[in-house]
């Protein structure tokens, strides 16, 4: 029943093949945490307003529109209802979607009749809205008193501004993530990404694992909470105990990192390479394989070079100077430095590593037809032999499983009821 569902996927596909979670979220952080579980085999059904459908179904440009429509860019004129948000498709693989008005008396026996079956349900709406619809944790957890309810805000449910609504950039700036994050102290940029919505679904999608590992025991169903605010300051990471303990606030540094060096982006004769300097034992083969001294006063230390980062950078560069990137990247291979170059993203999709990884997978779309999209990134493995869940669907359209899930539904409640 949860394992089965409208693409015809049984179970055993996928370690999380026997789980039915419900996705009332919308926008990035809910619909990111629903999708890494659907990469792992779960069913999702995804609840979408009727009249427009996920806020990120008019995100765009770009779209995409029907196999041989030939769009490119802005729809023309009553074009609208057939295109297909980019940003949509990249959060909601592995999906069905079914619209409906949770202010509608049928349509909330809908989605109830989902509910009592689920394992998960997902939700990122301002604090207090389920209340007013009805549908507040209590209720949910009395008709089922297993469920697993991820609950994601923008800062936090409680607390003096735990109302706030949340967007990734606003959230990227109140968590001191774009403070440390652009070419100086008074530079401060936003993650090219939308990280904090994806931090917020990758941490609710591991305190949901952790809830169900619980239930098992328990055979209790809990209430997890998470928020962008959360999310991001939990990566801060060194960046975060440098003020806690060492009451020093951290700033940005453009690419150059913060307590190492040389670490970061170099120029070299016809572009530039990244070195990540991370050692002791790597300075020293470094100095040697490009004819520095290691010991040279004032850099034979990491405290020492990082106190005069500038001054390092400015070393590097001078012996980088009349390297091509290519033969500089291969002499740094050779004498066991890592480093790399900045790909764009056409160039990563392309790399023969990202696809060898999964990264990359071929699904149909109901009315794009056969397109691409960036894979998941977890492998699964039987001693040598991959298990990993391959059998990946493309997002649905609004609506899509609409007809089937309702019928799937009163089928449920006819049988249990007779």
């Amino acid at each position: 029943m949860a394992g089965q569902d409208l693409h015809g996927q049984g179970l055993g596909q996928g370690p999380l093949s026997d789980l039915l979670v419900v996705d009332l979220s919308r926008a990035l952080a809910g619909p990111h945490a629903t999708m890494m579980l659907g990469d792992l085999g779960a069913r999702i059904v995804k609840i979408e307003n009727p009249a427009h459908g996920d806020d990120t179904r008019g995100w765009g440009p770009p779209f995409r529109w029907p196999a041989g429509d030939g769009h490119v860019g802005q729809p023309d004129e009553g074009d609208e209802d057939a295109r297909e948000s980019t940003y949509f498709l990249s959060a909601n693989r592995n999906k069905e979607s079914v619209a409906l008005n949770l202010k509608d008396e049928r349509d909330r026996e809908v989605l109830l009749g989902l509910v009592d079956r689920a394992d998960v349900l997902v939700e990122n709406f301002r604090t207090g809205v389920l209340d007013r619809l009805g549908l507040g944790f209590d209720t949910l957890m009395q008709r089922n008193p297993r469920l697993v309810v991820l609950s994601i805000t923008g800062f936090g449910h409680d607390g003096p501004e735990g109302g706030r609504s949340g967007y990734d950039q606003i959230a990227q700036g109140e968590a001191g993530l774009m403070s440390i994050t652009g070419s100086a102290a008074d530079d401060p940029q936003k993650v090219g990404t939308p990280i904090s919505d994806i931090l917020g679904g990758m941490y609710g999608a591991y305190g949901l694992m952790a809830a169900l590992h619980e239930r098992e025991r328990t055979g209790k169903g809990q209430v997890v909470r998470t928020s962008l605010l959360s999310a991001t300051v939990g990566v801060l990471g060194f960046q975060g105990t440098r003020w806690t303990i060492a009451e020093t606030v951290g700033r940005a540094a453009g690419n150059h990192h913060a307590s190492i060096s040389p670490y970061g982006l170099f120029r070299c004769a016809d572009g530039a390479v990244q070195i990540a300097v991370g050692s002791e034992g790597l300075w020293q083969d470094f100095c040697e394989g490009f004819d520095l001294d290691p010991a040279m006063p004032g850099f034979g230390t990491n405290p020492e070079r990082v106190g005069r980062r500038e001054e390092t950078i400015e070393i590097v560069e001078q012996v980088f100077a009349d390297w091509p990137a290519e033969k500089l990247l291969a002499r740094l291979a050779e004498i066991g430095i890592p480093a790399g170059k900045v790909r764009s993203i056409d160039e990563v999709f392309a790399w023969d590593q990202t696809r060898s990884q999964g990264l990359l997978i071929d699904v149909e779309h109901s009315t794009l037809g056969d397109i691409q999209l960036p894979g998941p990134p977890l492998r699964f493995f039987d001693g040598d032999t991959e298990t990993t869940f391959r059998g990946h669907r493309a997002p649905p359209v609004l609506d899509e499983h609409g007809a089937a899930v309702r019928a799937w539904v009163a089928e449920e409640r006819e049988g249990r009821d007779g």
